[in-house]
């Protein structure tokens, strides 16, 4: 039944908040356990975050052309309750598993759970105007933000707390309650975004791939390069997510909770600049030149880390913050740009398409990223390709260039007719 209340990114952000915290919880332990307890290469302990994407890449826009059809509501809550259990079933795996097989089932399971982030910001797009879809946008970001500075801190945390020998699983069980208050949080606190009459009319596809959405998406030449730079930039990005914890172990002797305090104070930065910033600049400076000063950053925190052994452990915290801005100026502009140009009715379809690519990129630059570091090209090699990663997206982002919002009003209405 659809909530009387009216629908606000208060509520979303909320949502996307406590579903972040979860996943950033098990950031400052997990590839590290699969390595050093469960006996396996650095490429295996990085694949377990290659795999929860994958699952990403093949589930995001089904549920995104999912909750055209049938609303925003239904989608999330369904994703949110499979989260919860995803979480418990990975602390029972690191507890009292024998195999790293389990490891992987679950990560296969919570990447298919929490696939609904092309829902969300497609409940944001519902909820915004054109002039301030970056705003909101930005919000998806800053629960990002604010989700890596409690998630990390308190998973390096909990994760010194061992059970049956092994470190992590009361982190995953607290993940797992979280995931349930947010379930209990969206029954009850999260109105439907959608409308009936703006929902999609044609059958969803039975395809895991929405390959109609996606053939729409890059004949309009513009989103179609928006979504390469999207994939090339998050492949980079990608790159330290499972090896960084490798790194500061190795390179600076650092504990869990020392690296989820380092992944909280990148939370801080980011979640001052998508909070705060891009919600300044939303409507006052296009959403391609933030994109590309965004990338610009990153490409200066991706050298600066690669550089930090030779320098000190105080260039993790300098390209922590520099990465953080860089990340929170170029990811909400990078979807407002594709919200503007899409329609109500395709919109989840289409951001679909674009978070897919997310998730694509998020499959390749793990795996990318363990090969390098356990590779003859050292240590630093993850982060030097991930500054070459994101030189390249500057050049595809550079022929980028915002356009009237009403060409997505007007494709609607086309559609309408």
């Amino acid at each position: 039944m659809t909530s009387p209340r009216k629908p606000s990114l208060g509520a979303i952000f909320f949502t996307i908040f406590l579903d972040l915290v979860g996943f950033g919880m098990v950031l400052p332990f997990l590839a590290e356990e699969a390595r050093d307890t469960f006996h396996q290469t650095s490429l295996v302990g990085a694949l377990l975050g290659a795999a929860y994407s994958l699952m990403g890449f093949f589930f995001i826009p089904v549920w995104g052309q999912l909750s055209d059809r049938v609303g925003r509501r239904p989608v999330l809550v369904a994703s949110v309750a499979a989260t919860a259990i995803s979480n418990i079933g990975l602390g029972l795996a690191l507890a009292y598993g024998t195999s790293v097989v389990w490891l992987f089932a679950m990560r296969i399971f919570a990447g298919i759970a929490t696939a609904n982030i092309s829902t969300a910001s497609a409940y944001i797009a519902d909820v915004t105007k054109p002039e301030d879809r970056a705003k909101g946008m930005g919000l998806i970001g800053m629960a990002f933000g604010l989700g890596f500075i409690l998630g990390p801190g308190f998973g390096g945390l909990l994760a010194s707390v061992d059970i049956n020998h092994r470190h992590g699983p009361l982190a995953c069980f607290a993940a797992g309650s979280l995931s349930v208050i947010n379930l209990a949080w969206v029954i009850l606190g999260l109105p439907e975004s959608l409308h009936k009459d703006k929902r999609a009319s044609r059958p969803t596809s039975r395809s895991r791939l929405d390959f109609g959405a996606i053939k729409k998406t890059f004949a309009d030449g513009m989103l179609g390069r928006a979504v390469v730079v999207n994939l090339v930039a998050v492949t980079a990005f990608a790159n330290l997510d499972q090896t960084y914890r490798y790194f500061n172990k190795d390179e600076f002797a650092m504990t869990e909770r020392e690296t989820g305090v380092v992944f909280a104070m990148i939370g801080v930065a980011a979640a001052a600049v998508q909070g705060g910033l891009v919600r300044r600049l939303s409507g006052k400076v296009p959403d391609s030149a933030m994109l590309r000063w965004g990338i610009m950053l990153q490409v200066i925190a991706f050298s600066l880390t690669a550089s930090a052994p030779s320098v000190g452990r105080w260039m993790l915290y300098v390209a922590g913050i520099l990465l953080a801005a860089g990340n929170g100026l170029s990811q909400p502009s990078l979807a407002s740009f594709v919200s503007k140009r899409a329609g109500e009715t395709e919109r989840g379809a289409i951001m679909g398409t674009n978070q897919s690519a997310s998730s694509l990129g998020r499959v390749l630059g793990p795996a990318m990223g363990g090969w390098l570091y356990g590779s003859v090209f050292g240590t630093s090699s993850p982060f030097w390709a991930g500054a070459a990663g994101m030189l390249i997206a500057l050049v595809f982002a550079w022929s980028l260039r915002d356009w009237d919002s009403t060409v997505s009003d007007q494709r609607t209405n086309t559609q309408a007719s």
